[in-house]
């Protein structure tokens, strides 16, 4: 699964214009005693999150007048302060913790800083690496393993270190925090993607694409683009696997590569295409849409979603506390603090994802998670992607 996007996150961190560069490299932070990450990752910081690590959970960053909640980054941009629990409301984090993050650094190494620099009695260790070559170093560590949390990019991990009986279980006092679909027993979501249809807004209006996924390249007569290498389009696949069996699969694959199709390194390069007026449509996650806009508001790019289908899949990175730990308390308080207010404001802002509480809504023009029509899917399933890769080689997309 493409090393479960690190390579993409830092390839796209690096494609960012020019302004986000500098404000990232202004960026305060404080020191933070966490072996393995320097603080300087995703997000566009202005000097405004700096952490301060005054042990009462709020920080020093910007907040708005009257509001416990600290900021993490560049300010708020007319955000009202986000809803949910702010950190200032969460148990204190004390002792020693190791996380073993699938997340890249350039996107999350601001906010595990952030929330490392709280507290004076708190020892945070990051490893990071891809979530799937995380889990394989979780099982093989064992009952040794130094991880007591593993932060996965993406669900399919998170089940595969649950099926191989590595994740504990959490508390309903955690899980209750996110939605059912987006949480199991073993595992819970922090932020989500959604699955979408981008497109060029100077070539085409949202009426001249299918909600229907199964309907491309049929009922779609302009240029499309794709990342098929890129380990979220490969999860599409699986779902569409899964909701309309392999033979129709098979069928789609061989119809958009008859098409002519045009194969991206990456979803962001995608739809920089589509920008660009390279291409008129394209297969990626929301938030690489959201990104291009980043650096040229004025882009011609919108994004249009079909309807109950593997198109719109909604798939969340999250976290698991490693059955192995003698710190589950503080492991899960932790995974508190990604599902606080904070956490989930810099979600929106500075990776452009899903937020997954209540009260604190995406960037951009997107519909809430309560307007899309997401398919029925066990996310966990997305991991089966050797069947996938197998398929996509065969008719010619790999």
């Amino acid at each position: 699964m493409s090393d479960d996007e690190i390579t993409d996150d830092r390839a796209t961190m690096e494609r960012l214009t020019d302004r986000r560069r500098f404000l990232a490299s202004a960026g305060t932070l404080a020191a933070v005693g966490i072996a393995g990450c320097t603080g300087n990752g995703g997000g566009n910081g202005n000097g405004n999150g700096n952490g301060g690590g005054n042990g009462n959970g709020g920080g020093n960053g910007d907040s708005d007048p009257g509001s416990d909640v600290g900021q993490i980054g560049s300010g708020r941009a007319g955000r009202d302060a986000p809803g949910g629990t702010p950190m200032a409301e969460m148990p204190d984090l004390e002792g020693e913790l190791t996380v073993y993050s699938g997340r890249g650094e350039f996107l999350v190494g601001e906010l595990v800083s952030y929330i490392g620099d709280l507290y004076d009695d708190f020892d945070l260790t990051v490893r990071y690496g891809g979530s799937t070559d995380l889990v394989n170093q979780i099982a093989n560590e064992g009952a040794g393993t130094p991880a007591d949390v593993f932060y996965s990019v993406n669900a399919g991990s998170l089940g595969a270190l649950a099926d191989a009986g590595h994740a504990a279980s959490l508390s309903s006092d955690v899980t209750d925090l996110v939605r059912d679909e987006f949480h199991t027993e073993s595992w819970i979501g922090t932020s989500g993607r959604a699955r979408t249809v981008p497109y060029n807004t100077n070539a085409l209006s949202e009426g001249d694409l299918p909600d229907d996924i199964m309907a491309y390249p049929d009922e779609f007569e302009g240029d499309l683009g794709w990342a098929p290498r890129y380990g979220s389009c490969q999860a599409f696949i699986t779902a569409m696997r899964i909701i309309e069996g392999e033979e129709a699969t098979r069928e789609w694959l061989q119809g958009v590569l008859d098409a002519g199709i045009q194969e991206y390194p990456d979803e962001f390069a995608a739809c920089q295409a589509i920008a660009d007026g390279e291409i008129d449509a394209a297969f990626t996650n929301h938030y690489y849409i959201q990104r291009v806009l980043d650096g040229n508001p004025g882009a011609p790019i919108a994004t249009s979603f079909t309807e109950g289908d593997a198109g719109a899949v909604f798939n969340v990175a999250g976290a698991a506390v490693v059955n192995a730990t003698d710190q589950g308390t503080l492991a899960e308080n932790f995974i508190r603090h990604l599902l606080s207010a904070e956490a989930q404001d810099y979600f929106a802002r500075s990776t452009f994802e899903y937020p997954l509480i209540p009260g604190v809504e995406p960037v951009g023009d997107l519909p809430t998670i309560d307007e899309l029509d997401v398919p029925d899917i066990d996310l966990a399933q997305l991991s089966d992607l050797e069947a996938t890769v197998d398929l996509m080689r065969d008719v010619g997309a790999l």
